[in-house]
């Protein structure tokens, strides 16, 4: 292409370029709180790399399945097509929603256009991520470490001890560096000096998980380990290392809730929170009542909009009416979102942009059947599970984990430019 530099028409370069630029982007994750702008960077930085290997490599870009980019730029098409409720007064927030959901456009256009990175590429990606996380688990220690009877009081009173990112997101980020530094072990893609350091640092990260003691972290390492028992059982017939698994997630909890007080004192206090779930002023001061009332709240309102709910940009309005209306001994300060993406996005989009959403998001992981894809599998049941607890697509961080590592595995499964004979990380 004439109005292309040559250096910007060489697709090993611009392969670099779009790798490099992930690196960025999952930099930028541990950043959020004091450099927001750098996922942005990485993410324009990956758009323009793949923008220039389209234009210069039109023949050479064709993706196996190109449906399943786009079926994940139709939740951004969600997103911009709820602006038609957008009430009187709200566009700011209609337009804050559509630049918060972006990456639901441009990073699949991206990985569109890119063709398979080179295997190599994805491992070092992983490894990266893998090292990130292991770099933030350790200072988050050593805080720990410094400010000992602090922080574990605090876990008496529903707080965690500091992460970057936010601890409901890192511990997800956990989860996942666990079950990447398992798989590239178990496929032997790396020299064997390496299995140690990996295996270590999935054991530090197993125990920091327990230590940090953050539900929807527990909750996706565990099901994570369930679904690779059943795995080992029925497909590969190795009942002894799933065994192994079993006995760990019986043994561990027990040994953390002796060990770490954090694990303790989070279960003594989640069961005091279930015990005040009744008690409706307990939502001023308590996370997990707060959380059970912002879903009686959002049922109500599904209940009065079931099909096409209120529009993206009038959910605060919405949930802060059904709050006076129904529960007014919950003070304004304690009004919150519906702790949950399905049911945020019921109240959003109703019944009828739900059904798409699940099909726009879930449609890649169904669409590259019977392909083995442990990475992608993983990373599905991570942010699904996460989706209970939390409305994950609705922060920054959130949304770009769970997109990055869903299409980073989906790349695995594109073809290379030069044919590779190992295996790549998908």
């Amino acid at each position: 292409m004439r109005f292309l530099p040559a250096f910007l028409q060489d697709p090993l370069l611009l392969q670099r370029l779009a790798a490099l630029s992930c690196g960025v982007i999952m930099a930028g994750l541990f950043t959020f709180e004091f450099l927001r702008i750098l996922p942005s960077i990485g993410i324009i930085g990956l758009l323009i790399a793949a923008g220039c290997y389209r234009a210069s490599q039109p023949r050479s870009s064709s993706s196996r399945f190109p449906v399943v980019y786009y079926s994940l730029m139709g939740v951004f098409a969600l997103n911009l097509a709820s602006g038609l409720q957008t009430q009187a007064g709200y566009g700011a927030e209609f337009w804050r929603g559509v630049v918060l959901q972006l990456p639901f456009l441009v990073l699949p256009l991206a990985f569109l256009w890119l063709p398979g990175l080179p295997g190599k590429y994805l491992v070092r990606l992983n490894l990266l991520f893998i090292g990130l996380v292991l770099v933030s688990a350790l200072g988050s220690t050593g805080y720990y470490l410094l400010h000992f009877d602090h922080i574990n009081q605090l876990y008496l009173q529903s707080q965690i001890m500091p992460t970057a990112p936010d601890h409901i997101r890192f511990s997800l980020m956990v989860t996942y560096a666990v079950a990447a530094a398992v798989v590239l072990v178990s496929r032997r893609v790396l020299p064997v000096r390496w299995h140690g350091v990996l295996w270590l640092t999935m054991l530090f990260l197993v125990l920091y998980q327990h230590m940090l003691a953050v539900r929807s972290g527990l909750l996706t390492l565990y099901a994570l380990a369930g679904v690779a028992i059943i795995w080992l059982v029925f497909w590969r017939r190795n009942y002894k290392v799933a065994a192994i698994i079993a006995a760990a997630m019986l043994a561990v909890p027990s040994l953390s809730y002796v060990t770490f007080p954090t694990f303790r004192n989070k279960f003594l206090n989640t069961q005091e929170d279930m015990g005040r779930v009744e008690q409706t002023t307990s939502a001023n001061n308590y996370s997990l009542v707060g959380r059970v009332y912002s879903y009686r709240v959002a049922l109500e309102i599904i209940e009065e909009h079931p099909l096409l709910g209120v529009g993206r940009a009038n959910i605060r309005p919405a949930v802060a009416r059904q709050y006076q209306r129904q529960f007014p001994a919950i003070e304004e300060d304690a009004y919150i979102l519906p702790h949950n993406q399905f049911l945020f996005y019921l109240v959003a989009y109703g019944g009828i942009g739900v059904l798409l959403f699940v099909v726009c998001f879930y449609f890649p992981g169904i669409r590259i059947w019977p392909h083995y894809a442990p990475l992608l599998l993983a990373q599905y049941i991570i942010v699904t599970l996460s989706f209970l607890v939390e409305y994950t697509l609705e922060m920054q961080v959130g949304l770009t984990f769970s997109l990055l590592f869903l299409l980073l595995a989906l790349n695995g499964q594109e073809k290379p430019l030069v044919p590779e004979q190992q295996w790549r990380p998908r």
